[in-house]
C-alpha cells in the first residue's frame, strides 16, 4: 500500500517516494494553450504540487527527471510532449512574505531573488551576456539593489535566461496573494499592493522574453484595486484570465474529484467512510 504524502509538496519527491498520487498532469495541456493566467483555490488544494509538478515538466534543466511522467495521463497527450523540458524556467513561491513591516518584506523578496540568482549561476559565465549585465547580477546575489531594480528583477532575470537560452522564459509565480494579505493585516497594503504591482507589471506586462506567466493563490485579488492607490495589479495586462474553482475545465486539476475520493477510498479498503468523508 503507496505511502499518503502528507505535506510533500515537491513532485520529485512524491513520485520518487512512490507516494500515493492522484494524476493531475492532464493541468499541463492547459498551461500551454494560456499566456498569463491565475488560478485561484482554497488552501491544501494542491496548488504548489502542481505549480512543482509544471516545473519538473517544462524546465530545460530537468531532463534528467522526465522519467516522472512516465506512465502519467501527460503521455497520452502527444502534442504535448513537445514541450517538455524545452524552457528555461523561473519557479517562485511567495509563502514566505509575510514579515510585519514593509521593509522586510523587500528584504525578503530580495532573498528569493538572490536564491533564483544563485540557481542559475551559469548566467554569470555566459558569453551571451554583457558585463553590465553579469555586474546587475552579482549585485542582485548580493542583495545591494534599489527598490526599483526589485521590481524589475524577474523581468530582468528573464532577459538574461533568454539571450543565454535563446528561449522565452516561462514565469511560475505560487501564492502571489501571501504578501497582501499580510500587509493588510499589519498596515502597510498599499505599500506592498505598490510594490508588487510594479513587480507584476514589469515580469508579466512589459517582458519580451515572456512564453507564459502563471500564477496561484487563494484570493482573487487580481482585478480589485487598492482603497486609496486606485489601481489594479495587473492593470492593462492583456491575455489575463483569472481561473477560479467554478471554472470547468480548471476545476477538475485542483483538489480531488468525487470519482478521485471513491477510488482513494477503495485504494486504502476504506469504502464504509464515504459518507463521512463527503460530509468533510
Amino acid at each position: 500500500m503507496k505511502r499518503l504524502p502528507i505535506g510533500i509538496e515537491d513532485f520529485k519527491e512524491l513520485i520518487d517516494k512512490d507516494c500515493y498520487y492522484v494524476d493531475k498532469t492532464s493541468f499541463i495541456t492547459d498551461i500551454i494553450n494560456e499566456k498569463v493566467a491565475l488560478y485561484t483555490r482554497p488552501r491544501r488544494f494542491g496548488k504548489t504540487l502542481n505549480m512543482s509538478m509544471l516545473y519538473y515538466f517544462f524546465s530545460m534543466k530537468q531532463k534528467d527527471n522526465a522519467y516522472l511522467f512516465n506512465d502519467m495521463d501527460i503521455v497520452n497527450h502527444t502534442d504535448s510532449l513537445q514541450y517538455q523540458n524545452q524552457y528555461p524556467v523561473i519557479f517562485i513561491t511567495l509563502k514566505d512574505m509575510k514579515k510585519h513591516t514593509f521593509e522586510n518584506q523587500k528584504a525578503m523578496f530580495a532573498i528569493l531573488i538572490q536564491d533564483i540568482v544563485r540557481k542559475n549561476q551559469e548566467l554569470l559565465e555566459s558569453e551571451e551576456l554583457n558585463t553590465f549585465d553579469k555586474e546587475q547580477l552579482i549585485a542582485y546575489y548580493r542583495r545591494s539593489q534599489s527598490d526599483v531594480d526589485l521590481q524589475n528583477a524577474l523581468k530582468f532575470l528573464c532577459g538574461c535566461l533568454k539571450q543565454h537560452y535563446h528561449k522565452d522564459v516561462i514565469l511560475l509565480i505560487d501564492e502571489y496573494d501571501v504578501p497582501l494579505q499580510s500587509a493588510y493585516l499589519k498596515g502597510y497594503y498599499d505599500e506592498m499592493a505598490d510594490f508588487l504591482s510594479g513587480i507584476f507589471s514589469a515580469a508579466l506586462k512589459t517582458n519580451d522574453a515572456l512564453e507564459k506567466g502563471i500564477l496561484t493563490g487563494c484570493l482573487r485579488i487580481a482585478k480589485e484595486s487598492t482603497p486609496q492607490a486606485g489601481f489594479s495589479l495587473f492593470t492593462g495586462l492583456n491575455n489575463f484570465k483569472v481561473l477560479s474553482i467554478f471554472d470547468e475545465t480548471s476545476k477538475q486539476r485542483f483538489g480531488f474529484t468525487q470519482n478521485e475520493i471513491d477510488s482513494l477510498l477503495l485504494d486504502y479498503q476504506a469504502n464504509e467512510y464515504q459518507g463521512q468523508v463527503k460530509e468533510w
